[in-house]
């Protein structure tokens, strides 16, 4: 494997497979995590993503899912939060559970002004992550996580087609947040290295969408990261042409980083990128992304 290709992807599948379309039990979902934290691609696995209001089913079901051989000493949760958050909040606080580690709490969409104070009331050691509208100008939005210390959250798809945004949302929504500095996730939508037209769900009847592709969004983003830091600039139309790239023929990939139009990506600007900017996505498959990474032979 290539040493730009793990750097690029590493911990950045956030395992969500209790949300649809997978839509799986607590327990099959647990069972999932704990095997692919086991197997070859476990570099690549980032947190489970769990609904607040369901950390107490986790917590009964952990002691019978830890008897199975593959289970993992501690499990590294993204805690879903909904309107009686602050609920949640004083249960994250009074945690003492220690094979259970929350490192994330993702907020809904919030109005612009309620932003900078319901951060105010989380807190701080714990990253968080505030969901951003793309049918609005992420702008405003962005401008209520300024010097808070929290991320924003990006939703990329759905089951339905309606749920996925243009390219041109998806593009001013990561320019945004590079000019400001804000780092961001995704979630939903995502299962797929490069865009096409894909099933929105695994049933053999379901219609098909045109879905963006990760790679595009983690190269978009490494872009980016370096104009902020280097002064180098890329058009928005070319931003565009980024999430738009459907080969993997657009991109080199070597040991020492990734080309793109006559921009280099070094391994440096990678994982400063992983690190500071784009922090992951959320998918309810993590054999997809892999098996998709593997027919590219990236894997």
């Amino acid at each position: 494997m290539l040493n730009s290709t793990k750097i690029l992807l590493k911990s950045i599948v956030d395992y969500a497979g209790l949300f649809p379309p997978a839509a799986l039990d607590m327990r099959q979902a647990m069972e999932n995590y704990a095997r692919y934290q086991m197997s070859a691609a476990a570099w690549m696995l980032g947190r489970f993503i769990l609904p607040a209001s369901r950390l107490e089913e986790f917590i009964a079901l952990l002691p019978s899912v830890c008897l199975k051989p593959a289970c993992l000493k501690q499990w590294s949760l993204s805690l879903i939060l909904t309107a009686d958050w602050r609920e949640a909040i004083a249960q994250v606080q009074s945690f003492t559970t220690p094979e259970i580690a929350i490192t994330a709490l993702e907020l809904p969409p919030l109005p612009c002004q309620e932003i900078t104070p319901v951060l105010a009331d989380l807190p701080r050691e714990i990253e968080t992550f505030v969901e951003i509208p793309l049918s609005e100008d992420p702008v405003p939005y962005l401008e209520g996580l300024k010097n808070t210390g929290a991320a924003a959250k990006i939703r990329t798809g759905g089951v339905t087609a309606a749920a996925f945004p243009t390219s041109a949302q998806l593009g001013r929504f990561i320019t945004a947040c590079a000019e400001m500095v804000i780092p961001f996730k995704a979630t939903a939508g995502l299962h797929h290295p490069l865009p096409n037209c894909y099933r929105l769900t695994c049933k053999p009847d379901s219609p098909s969408s045109q879905m963006h592709g990760f790679l595009n969004v983690a190269i978009l983003s490494a872009l980016l990261f370096q104009q902020k830091n280097k002064r180098q600039s890329i058009t928005s139309e070319q931003a565009f042409a980024v999430l738009d790239h459907a080969s993997l023929k657009q991109f080199q990939f070597s040991d020492s980083g990734i080309f793109w139009n006559g921009h280099f990506l070094d391994c440096a600007v990678l994982a400063n990128t992983r690190q500071h900017f784009f922090r992951s996505f959320g998918s309810c498959s993590f054999q997809e992304p892999v098996q998709d990474l593997q027919t590219l032979h990236l894997l």
